[in-house]
């Protein structure tokens, strides 16, 4: 499995407070628990569009956490005032390179 250099980086990993990991922990335990239930209803036969609308609502729920973590990484990476140019221009080459990698 391939996993881009920007995951690897020796930065601190998000989330950074004890407040938002145990926000995103919840999050994620969430989507788990959808994801299991469309695994019993894709076991029980259910029709198409229930199904659909889980798995709509799973797309949501990733983009939305998506969303938070590529904000949070944002804020501080290109959000210290004391940050050189090239370190603000590293910054916003990861950003980059995390956006690409999310739009695919």
């Amino acid at each position: 499995m391939y996993t881009p250099p920007h995951y690897t980086s020796a930065r601190a990993a998000v989330p950074h407070s004890p407040e938002e990991k145990k926000r995103v922990l919840l999050r994620v335990r969430r989507m788990r628990g959808q994801l299991e239930a469309l695994e019993r209803a894709l076991e029980a036969g259910a029709d198409c569009a229930p199904v659909l609308q889980q798995l709509a609502a799973l797309r949501g729920a990733v983009n939305g956490l998506m969303s938070g973590v590529l904000e949070s990484h944002l804020r501080e990476t290109l959000g210290p005032d004391d940050a050189s140019p090239t370190a603000r221009q590293a910054g916003i080459d990861d950003a980059v390179a995390l956006v690409r990698s999310y739009l695919r």
